[in-house]
């Protein structure tokens, strides 16, 4: 019964396990980089690319078991850049109101997965 549950929420299971890997390279990169002294958006923007790069490996061969290609690439990156927007003005604003760094890091993170998730199910990954 566990098998069947598993493959039949295979992808979502494996997205959900490679999104929390990659909320924690984003973070882990974060955070070093501030104890670099890099200015908070910089550092989170960074971070970001980081995590988008490892997202795009794990997402392309695990989760949607689809070709490393230039056309996914490009159109990964661009939705991914398009969420930035989203991951630095709401990280700005949390820490503007004194939410901890981290946590604002982190609930940020997981309204930008569901946001990648569908883009990437229904755009970049769409089974043909």
């Amino acid at each position: 019964m566990l098998n069947r549950v598993f493959y039949k929420y295979k992808e979502l299971i494996l997205y959900g396990f490679f999104g929390v890997l990659t909320v924690i390279v984003n973070i882990i990169s974060f955070k070093l980089l501030l104890i670099l002294n890099i200015p908070l958006l910089y550092a989170n923007t960074v971070a970001f690319f980081i995590a988008v790069l490892f997202a795009y490996y794990t997402n392309t061969k695990y989760v949607f078991n689809d070709k490393f290609t230039k056309k996914n690439f490009i159109s990964f990156i661009s939705m991914r850049i398009s969420t930035l927007f989203i991951d630095n003005m709401g990280l700005y604003y949390l820490v503007s109101i004194s939410v901890d760094e981290l946590i604002a890091k982190s609930i940020i993170n997981i309204i930008i997965i569901l946001i990648n998730y569908i883009c990437s199910k229904f755009i970049i990954f769409k089974k043909k």
